[in-house]
């Protein structure tokens, strides 16, 4: 009986426990102010007002298409992204004043779109709040010349992406490349032209394997005379009867592959 009381008063207390856990992060939840959402309401004849001023947004909700009226005055809009009041086509009537947009490459598009629709804009002119060298001027009068770096910056990040990508592809083929030549690998040697005073010894290496063949051939060579050239026509080039042993030495030992011509 004393274990099963004990067990009911732990259980009892881990539930207490996440019960107030669970109380405590509602309430945490439920105290975080929850964006406002913009008042909307139809017009007659037809058409939809929106009305999102004064609710410290600091970015453009999503709008209906049949959005005729847009009133985004006084909020803590820094841009508009691209394209986004292009599909807006029935629009008569927008506000943007008030609010501290930085003008930067990121807002070349809202620029175009104000001066290409700037009949419907109204509630003041919008204007740069930073950098500091543009504060406090509209974004209409902001010339082609202020925003020629950020094309520049554009082409040349694309340019320099293209580039890097057709060179680490080239990199990795001439890998690919070496590592399957190095596999298969064959040296011919050429025993059909006569050279003068040409041994076997003038042919070392300072590497490791290669010095191992070069001993091979040493030890060849001493159990035969014949493995240096002469111009002596009555004499071969070279012992033919040791011949295929080296060349099968070669293949075996060091994996390298020597085609008589």
């Amino acid at each position: 009986m004393y274990t099963f009381d004990m067990a009911c008063f732990f259980a009892c207390r881990m539930l207490l426990g996440s019960g107030i856990a669970i109380l405590l992060l509602l309430a945490t939840s439920s105290a975080q102010p929850s964006p406002k959402p913009c008042r909307c309401s139809a017009l007659q004849p037809s058409g939809l007002q929106v009305n999102c001023s004064s609710m410290s947004l600091m970015e453009v909700p999503p709008l209906s298409p049949d959005t005729t009226e847009l009133y985004l005055q006084d909020n803590q809009l820094f841009t508009v992204p691209s394209g986004h009041f292009d599909r807006l086509q029935d629009l008569r009537r927008v506000t943007l004043s008030g609010n501290p947009f930085h003008c930067d490459c990121g807002i070349l598009f809202l620029r175009t779109w104000l001066r290409r629709n700037w009949a419907v804009v109204s509630g003041g002119v919008p204007t740069c709040a930073s950098p500091s060298g543009v504060a406090h001027t509209a974004i209409t009068a902001l010339n082609d010349a202020y925003f020629s770096s950020c094309a520049q910056r554009s082409c040349a990040g694309w340019v320099y992406d293209t580039m890097v990508g057709v060179m680490l592809c080239g990199l990795i083929g001439l890998l690919l490349w070496g590592l399957r030549l190095a596999k298969n690998s064959t040296f011919t040697l050429d025993i059909d032209q006569r050279h003068a005073g040409l041994e076997v010894d003038s042919l070392r290496s300072l590497k490791p394997k290669h010095r191992r063949i070069q001993r091979t051939l040493s030890e060849e060579r001493e159990n035969s005379a014949s493995l240096t050239w002469t111009n002596d026509p009555e004499r071969p080039l070279i012992n033919m009867e040791i011949l295929p042993q080296i060349l099968d030495v070669l293949h075996k030992k060091h994996n390298i592959k020597i085609k008589t011509i």
